[in-house]
């Protein structure tokens, strides 16, 4: 499996020298002694989640699971929220795209290489409830998740205020016709997009931190997108609309 490390001293040794890259710790029920309490308390030390799961759920999470022991690891390492907030200064698109709990791990990655090719600062995804940044993420990227800052976050809500508190504008996109139309509107950076999930799209939680509100037409009678879609579409016209007002042409 992609991006999986098994083994008792293995998870311990990643989860000692590079705790940032682990997403979670998977363990088989019943597991006791001195190394698995090393493993514990290196998980609780770092804030990397970890659950016991009966024999068969291991099995099927992590097929051939060595030990009873399995790490989940992020194609790359995260970065604090202040590194991506110093990366906006300078970023060719002063943008921070944020996912609201985006599941489908295609979708990240395409978001992510969009993201990147057009320039801008970072990316802001949430530790639970999201899609692992792994094998299938980072392929769908392109490698764009292994350059792009990365910054993986507890509570979005209270993220987003930092951002806010920085001097950023929050702004989201969802299904029109409500806000703004995305063609006409104007945007000053720097900023942050958010795109809700897949399912429920913005939470009600997150989207009381965003100021405006975006949407995209579709006269064409087609009722909706994918997020990654949608976030290329929405990215792209604030790449148009900043390239603009650089050039004087608001």
């Amino acid at each position: 499996m992609d991006n999986v490390v098994m083994g008792r001293k293995p998870v311990l040794e990643l989860l000692t020298s590079r705790p940032g890259t682990v997403e979670h710790v998977l363990l088989r029920q019943g597991l006791k002694g001195q190394d698995i309490k090393e493993l514990i308390d290196a998980c609780k030390a770092s804030g990397v989640r970890y659950r016991f799961l009966p024999p068969d759920a291991l099995e099927r999470s992590a097929p051939g699971c060595r030990q009873g022991v399995a790490a989940f690891t992020a194609a790359k390492e995260f970065q604090d929220l202040e590194q991506l907030l110093d990366n906006i200064r300078n970023a060719p698109l002063p943008v921070i795209l944020a996912l609201d709990q985006v599941q489908d791990p295609g979708n990240v990655g395409t978001l992510a290489r969009t993201l990147l090719a057009l320039g801008g600062a970072g990316l802001v995804t949430t530790k639970h409830h999201a899609a692992r940044l792994g094998g299938q993420a980072s392929r769908a990227s392109a490698g764009a998740l292994e350059r792009l800052p990365v910054h993986m976050c507890v509570n979005l809500a209270r993220t987003l205020d930092q951002c806010a508190d920085a001097g950023l504008e929050i702004l989201k996109a969802e299904a029109g016709p409500q806000g703004e139309n995305l063609f006409t509107a104007r945007f000053d950076t720097p900023c942050v997009l958010v795109l809700g999930g897949e399912e429920d799209g913005v939470r009600p939680n997150v989207a009381k931190r965003c100021a405006r509100s975006l949407y995209i037409p579709m006269p064409g009678g087609f009722e909706s997108l994918n997020v990654a879609q949608a976030g290329a579409i929405v990215l792209g016209q604030m790449a148009r609309y900043a390239h603009l007002k650089a050039s004087g042409k608001p």
